[in-house]
């Protein structure tokens, strides 16, 4: 009888041993699939649902009842409207409601005024969506008189013209994610784009003029490609052709640095208070904020309307580098003021815009999970994107140039040396073993036991 419990203890431990060695193999199984806990600055927000709600009901309800929309600091959607009824509709709709005074159609008929006066290089504006005001800026070369000049207008207008001071000065940032570079100085790759028949690069405008030559090292010994097309000042994007015609392996990606990088699976319009990603070669990957839309910046280059601003910060020589969010592509670096130790605001040419004109899509790459389709076009689901910055070695596309495994470019064996990751299921498989060899030894030594208490009875 005791030998039977012996027996029947042995082997339930060496049952739980071993179930504690699945138990252990599935949590470290599921740690390597899964995303790291703490993976930094992944480039994707929760915000996209929020922004679309918002984006709808403004389009219904129209510009004398609306003033915009914003993603609230819980991730809602928020849509500024003029009255109460219309308020009612928001929120039956899902949405938060802000009741206030002046309407988007006054909103922008105040940036038509700021327009038509007198232009003064270092001034920028914008609509303010949440506070339901036009913000005007003038950075530090602006003068005195000029900026007087510029208030008396703004007064003119109404009280719902906010006039500030800037530090800085508000330049494109021409010199870039990986750089290309011509004569005309340095700048970030954008995205990858077609029009069916060859691919080509879409950066801002401001980097060349067309005609420009671009390459992918300071030598001039690889030749990137062309620039046929663009418009700055008034927009700022520019079309540069590949040289042999095509993107290359990786076109869908964007370069994040450190050898990562983030596909993109579409194209869209940001929403105020959205969160955001930039790439350059100058400044890296960087996030932050939209703070307004329907930005106009008076570059000492030109004017230039319609863009974006954020609180992201930038540099010299990212100008052109993808701004994306979510998987979605955005728009493009423009210009700004400040840098990455201060921070700054900068501006982004806004993406569909830019393709409508020049008559392209973005390279595709097909969202997880759904078949590869063709590229879209504005608005659709396929899309690709460049690096932040040059082109990659060996005619392949932007952000190509080193291995991309996922949103944060963690690996296999990154997750696997992770003990945040697999910390716990890696203890579990180890005192499982302990606990299984351990069984087998105490049967092992029990059972010699056995036979020199036999040889001995048998011998003697």
């Amino acid at each position: 009888m005791r030998h039977a419990r012996r027996r029947m203890v042995r082997r339930v431990a060496r049952l739980a041993a071993v179930g504690g060695l699945l138990l252990g193999g599935t949590m470290v199984t599921r740690a390597v699939a899964s995303e790291p806990p703490d993976a930094p600055a992944v480039p994707y927000t929760s915000a996209r649902a929020a922004s679309g709600t918002g984006a709808g009901l403004v389009s219904r309800l129209g510009a004398d009842r609306t003033a915009g929309h914003w993603v609230g600091s819980d991730g809602r959607p928020v849509v500024a409207v003029t009255d109460e009824g219309t308020a009612a509709r928001v929120r039956r709709a899902g949405a938060e409601a802000k009741v206030v005074r002046h309407s988007m159609a006054e909103l922008k008929s105040a940036t038509e005024a700021l327009r038509s006066a007198p232009r003064v290089p270092g001034t920028a504006w914008a609509l303010d969506y949440r506070s339901n005001e036009v913000v005007v800026r003038g950075d530090s070369t602006v003068s005195r008189a000029d900026w007087s000049r510029l208030t008396d207008v703004a007064s003119g207008i109404g009280g719902f013209v906010r006039m500030e001071r800037t530090e800085g000065a508000f330049t494109t940032r021409l010199n870039g994610a990986e750089p290309i570079l011509s004569t005309a100085g340095r700048c970030s790759a954008g995205f990858n784009v077609t029009d069916g028949r060859d691919d080509f690069i879409l950066t801002a405008g401001h980097c060349g003029p067309t005609g420009s030559v671009w390459f992918g090292d300071e030598g001039g010994d690889r030749q990137v490609g062309r620039t046929v097309a663009g418009s700055f000042p008034g927009d700022d994007f520019s079309l540069v052709e590949y040289a042999d015609g095509e993107a290359g392996e990786g076109a869908e990606v964007v370069a994040v640095g450190g050898g990562k990088g983030v596909r993109i699976t579409g194209v869209g319009e940001p929403a105020v208070g959205q969160r955001v990603f930039r790439s350059g070669s100058t400044s890296g990957l960087r996030d932050g904020r939209v703070t307004a839309l329907e930005a106009t910046v008076n570059y000492p280059e030109g004017t230039v309307t319609g863009l974006i601003e954020t609180d992201v910060c930038a540099e010299p020589g990212d100008s052109g580098g993808p701004m994306f969010s979510e998987g979605v592509a955005l728009g493009v670096t423009s210009g700004g003021n400040g840098d990455c130790d201060k921070g700054g605001t900068t501006f982004f040419q806004p993406l569909p815009e830019a393709m409508e004109a020049l008559g392209v899509r973005l390279l595709a790459a097909a969202r997880e999970g759904a078949a590869p389709s063709a590229p879209a076009a504005n608005g659709g689901e396929g899309a690709g994107a460049g690096a932040g910055g040059a082109t990659a070695p060996g005619g392949a596309a932007p952000g190509a140039t080193a291995p991309v495994t996922g949103v944060d470019g963690s690996t296999l064996l990154s997750r696997l040396t992770d003990r945040r990751n697999v910390g716990p299921g890696m203890l579990v498989v180890a005192g499982s073993t302990v606990a299984l060899v351990a069984t087998r030894w105490i049967r092992a030594e029990q059972d010699r036991k056995a036979y020199r208490r036999h040889y001995s009875a048998t011998w003697g």
